[in-house]
């Protein structure tokens, strides 16, 4: 049925007014600016939900990204003690030409920061080295002797980056301690 037929169907009704029925097509046509509005309604709210919620979701985003550089940071560090201690109760001696107790000290250190891929300076350490044997510090120095128990520890500190993730830790770095015990080798000499 065409709109320009509905006035032919026109009933009345019990106050004697002209009833009209206009068929489906037309009332489709009819209401069609009022879907437009809404859409363009829906779309507006659709904008501000996101303003609402952006925010939120990058700040969360943030803060994922900063926890897993010091889970990061954690992690290459104690391979690098790993490393460091490995060095040390082997008895090997390419990074320290003498066998003195400091020039010792310091090699076991460069290969600490050579295994930590540029992170040694980043969280500034302070390095421990116990001897849990007790043993005689003959040869090695602060490392013991063969079959002595060395343990390595390093206390770091990573600086958060952004002011937000700062706020939760105090001073603005996210503490943690890494550390290796092994047993010295025979080693021979030292």
């Amino acid at each position: 049925m065409h709109c320009h037929t509905v006035l032919m169907h026109a009933q009345k009704n019990h106050t004697g007014q002209p009833m009209i029925r206009f068929p489906s097509s037309c009332s489709q046509k009819r209401h069609q600016p009022c879907r437009r509005a809404d859409g363009q309604r829906q779309r507006g709210a659709t904008i501000v939900e996101f303003a609402i919620i952006a925010p939120v979701f990058i700040l969360l985003m943030i803060g994922v990204i900063e926890l897993s550089m010091v889970y990061f940071a954690n992690l290459t560090m104690q391979h690098a003690v790993r490393e460091g201690a490995r060095y040390a109760v082997t008895g090997q001696s390419n990074l320290d030409p003498n066998t003195s107790s400091q020039q010792r000290y310091q090699a076991v250190l460069q290969k600490i920061r050579d295994s930590s891929m540029g992170m040694y300076d980043k969280v500034a350490p302070t390095v421990s080295v116990t001897n849990m044997s007790g043993g005689s510090n003959s040869g090695a120095g602060t490392f013991g002797s063969a079959g002595d128990i060395i343990v390595i520890s390093l206390d770091c500190n990573w600086p958060m980056v952004t002011p937000m993730m700062a706020a939760f830790f105090s001073n603005g770095k996210a503490h943690f301690v890494v550390s290796a015990t092994m047993r010295n080798e025979s080693y021979g000499g030292l």
